[in-house]
């Protein structure tokens, strides 16, 4: 499989892709990363820039047997990685592009379905309101 495209802080809109591309690695690979600090150990050899600068500390203590509780919990990983770097508006713009979604008079069917279900997984918590709304 191919590795991660680098990560660095400064365009929140790959994020998600990035965190998508080590999933994958860690779902075709379990017996290599069967703990949460491997797999977080394995991104974070792909974030720099701003967001390497981050991980300085937490990876600095790995020398001295002080495993961070932020490199041992992968989820905590994640959400911090979204918080501080992640597209803050990701749930308000796609709710913005499902009300602007229009099919084509030259379009497919199967791509408006496939983009309406594209954003409707985007915005998550909509639940039925969303189709029903739609």
């Amino acid at each position: 499989m191919k590795a991660p495209d680098s990560f660095d802080g400064t365009k929140a809109h790959i994020l998600r892709g990035f965190i998508q591309s080590c999933q994958l690695i860690f779902h075709n690979d379990p017996a290599n990363f069967f703990s949460d600090m491997k797999k977080v150990l394995y991104s974070t050899s792909f974030i720099t820039g701003r967001a390497g600068k981050w991980l300085e500390h937490y990876l600095s203590k790995i020398p001295n047997e002080y495993h961070s509780y932020l490199l041992n919990k992968g989820p905590l990983f994640e959400s911090q990685l979204f918080t501080l770097f992640g597209d803050p508006n990701y749930v308000r713009k796609a709710e913005q592009e499902l009300d602007n979604l229009k099919m084509k008079e030259s379009g497919h069917v199967s791509l408006y379905i496939a983009d309406f279900r594209s954003l409707i997984s985007r915005i998550g918590d909509w639940g039925e309101r969303g189709y029903i709304h739609f």
